[in-house]
């Protein structure tokens, strides 16, 4: 009985085989999102490398990689540099950074004509504003 299962080597090799698959269709999606995703290639541009990529996939994604392989990355570091911005600005505006000095005296004001806090922590209030 000479299953596939049976023979340990066998096993490795369809294990190499299953992982090598595995690793070039990610490289090919990753072309393809690259390919999609980039703003200054023009309409043809993209509809020729298309073209490429879905009738010669492996061969395909290589020449991609070696011609495009580079601006892949500048892409990929511009976009993570974006991404940090937004995410530092929306902290910043739901922290309360984005209020001027005056509205969080203002809203200080307002706790303490209501009685809500002291006047030392509306000095503190004040103070941080100012800070």
């Amino acid at each position: 009985m000479d299953s596939i299962t049976t023979d340990f080597w066998d096993v490795l090799l369809w294990s190499f085989w299953f992982f090598i698959w595995i690793a070039a269709i990610m490289v090919w999606v990753r072309c393809l999102f690259d390919l999609f995703g980039d703003d200054s290639l023009s309409g043809w541009g993209k509809a020729g490398w298309a073209i490429l990529l879905v009738f010669v996939p492996w061969l395909g994604a290589l020449i991609y990689l070696i011609a495009r392989g580079r601006s892949m990355t500048e892409r990929q570091m511009a976009a993570a540099q974006r991404m940090k911005a937004d995410q530092d600005a929306y902290i910043k505006e739901v922290a309360g950074g984005g209020r001027s000095p005056a509205d969080q005296i203002a809203d200080g004001k307002a706790l303490l004509d209501s009685g809500a806090i002291s006047a030392a922590e509306f000095e503190a209030l004040k103070a941080k504003a100012l800070a």
